[in-house]
């Protein structure tokens, strides 16, 4: 069973939100999209663990049924993800979060660790100088000809609707391990993922230079629920060897999904599916475990 609703914050913008199962079942699930600037995309994981826990997604503002404009900052994303549980109801969740979501959900840790029962990365956060192996593994699996387009896209002042949909799946299909099955979930993705809020991925991207998740995470570390993972894929033009990097300064078990790239869900999808599964049954039963002993 699906439900939706809009819920206002304390500025009153609104978000709109979808939630997936018995809604009043705890702990419940929270799955963070990826963007920054994109609508939520996590529709095809949510029913692998639906029957588990409740799983809820939100447009993030600024993002799909989430219209906003105005000043974009991890502190308000951090806010907007605190009043969306008191909405729901939901004294703490099970955060799950890929890509930019998985910062979203360090940073939300860092303020609200309380409400954080559990804590699963997925190809991300990434840390450190992981940006030029990014540059030029993307670099290897474009042709010369597809890196001069995606330039040519890139710097006109402004795009049609085809131009932004080619500028994005030239960006996109170099996130799979399959080059020809990515350009082909990419390409899907350009006509659904959108409009893009260039915007806010401007904004929150320049407050994590100033200010990165690299020099907070002894205090992550500290504030970090009992049960956390990192999980990638093996073939994400993100280097992999940054996640490990990352697993060793936040004692994290990491799991590394062969042949998949930044969405692993897509390529893998059993093993995904599996992995998702024990991590949640692992948090519901250990948190439910909790609450018994509490009463």
């Amino acid at each position: 069973m699906e439900t939706q609703g809009l819920t206002s914050m304390t500025d009153e913008a609104q978000l709109c939100w979808r939630a997936l199962g018995d809604t009043s079942r705890r702990p419940a699930v929270v799955m963070l999209h990826g963007g920054p600037g994109l609508p939520d995309y996590l529709h095809g994981i949510a029913p692998m663990v639906a029957e588990l826990a409740p799983v809820y997604r939100y447009d993030q503002r600024g993002t799909g049924r989430s219209p906003w404009r105005g000043r974009h900052s991890f502190a308000r994303h951090v806010d907007d993800l605190a009043e969306l549980l008191d909405a729901w109801d939901v004294p703490e969740a099970v955060l799950i979060g890929h890509s930019y979501g998985s910062t979203l959900a360090g940073r939300f840790c860092l303020r609200h660790s309380d409400r954080v029962a559990a804590m699963l990365l997925m190809c991300g956060p990434f840390v450190g100088d992981w940006r030029s192996g990014d540059r030029a593994e993307r670099a290897r699996r474009m042709s010369a000809a597809q890196q001069e387009r995606l330039r040519e896209l890139a710097e006109l002042p402004h795009r049609t609707e085809e131009q932004e949909a080619e500028l994005l799946t030239l960006s996109w299909f170099t996130d799979h391990a399959d080059p020809e099955r990515g350009w082909h979930w990419a390409a899907q993705g350009a006509r659904h993922r959108r409009p893009v809020n260039w915007t806010m991925n401007g904004e929150l991207g320049k407050e994590g230079r100033v200010d990165p998740l690299d020099e907070h995470l002894a205090e992550l570390r500290a504030c970090m629920p009992a049960r956390a993972e990192l999980l990638g894929g093996a073939n994400d033009p993100r280097p992999f060897s940054a996640l490990e990097s990352l697993a060793l300064r936040l004692g994290l078990p990491l799991t590394r999904i062969e042949d998949a790239g930044h969405e692993p869900w897509l390529e893998q999808p059993d093993v995904v599916r599996a992995h998702l599964r024990r991590f949640v049954q692992g948090a519901v039963s250990a948190t439910r475990s909790t609450a018994r002993v509490s009463e």
